[in-house]
């Protein structure tokens, strides 16, 4: 049977994703939903992209834009390089570009370009990289940055009452626009917990691989999740994101 498979933030991580893929044992078959944050961490951007590209060409995938992902995408369309992406983890992304040719940069700007800022599914179920504000959802958000920035719908979801249920005048009322939501963008590790964080209707894919944690993949059916070895002790002698 084919599975639909949501991905964590990779974070320059090829190693991990790689890793990740193998132990999912993905097949042909699979959709794999990436949920952004491609670059900026670990010393492979680069990397990554070239090999999800490559992975595209035969594989159903969805991707999602996240923050990092726009602030390369700036960066290989304009040369742009604000102080702030670079030292969180820019730096290590454009050094990985080092001995490109221009045709192949412009290949993964390309690649940067057709990302998609969020995805709905058959099911109702929501693909996003950090959120929404809106209560109508992210196709009325004023501010289009929220969908890779927004950590409110996160935040709210982890100070909910456990008691709260869906016929509750207090249960937030953007939730009740999908089924299930499925972000990255905030860490889980913030909150102790080294798996995907499911809290209300909310997964968080992001296992914190862009620091001490591991790049995860999921059966959004299932829930069956593999995780790919912690980060740091795939690449010895990096710090990943400071």
């Amino acid at each position: 049977m084919n599975r639909t498979l949501v991905i964590g933030d990779i974070h320059g991580g090829c190693k991990a994703l790689q890793q990740a893929i193998e132990r999912a044992e993905v097949t042909s078959g699979d959709r794999l939903i990436f949920l952004g944050d491609y670059v900026d961490g670990w010393s492979e951007s680069s990397e990554v992209i070239r090999y999800l590209i490559e992975i595209s060409k035969t594989q159903d995938c969805i991707f999602i834009k996240g923050n990092h992902d726009a602030w390369c995408e700036d960066w290989l369309s304009a040369e742009q390089a604000p102080d702030m992406w670079l030292l969180s983890g820019g730096k290590r992304t454009v050094e990985s570009y080092a001995g490109y040719s221009s045709e192949e940069m412009n290949v993964h700007l390309e690649f940067f370009q057709r990302m998609k800022n969020y995805y709905v599914d058959d099911q109702n179920k929501l693909f996003i990289h950090a959120g929404f504000a809106s209560m109508h959802g992210p196709q009325k958000e004023v501010y289009s940055s929220n969908y890779r920035w927004d950590r409110t719908l996160w935040e709210t979801a982890v100070a909910m009452d456990k008691k709260l249920t869906k016929n509750s005048e207090l249960y937030p009322k953007r939730f009740l626009l999908y089924n299930e939501i499925y972000i990255g963008h905030t860490p889980t590790i913030e909150i102790g917990i080294t798996t995907p964080a499911h809290k209300a209707n909310i997964w968080n894919m992001d296992t914190g691989a862009a620091y001490t944690g591991a790049l995860s993949i999921m059966d959004i059916d299932t829930k069956e999740f593999w995780q790919s070895d912690p980060l740091p002790s795939l690449y010895p002698n990096e710090n990943g994101r400071n």
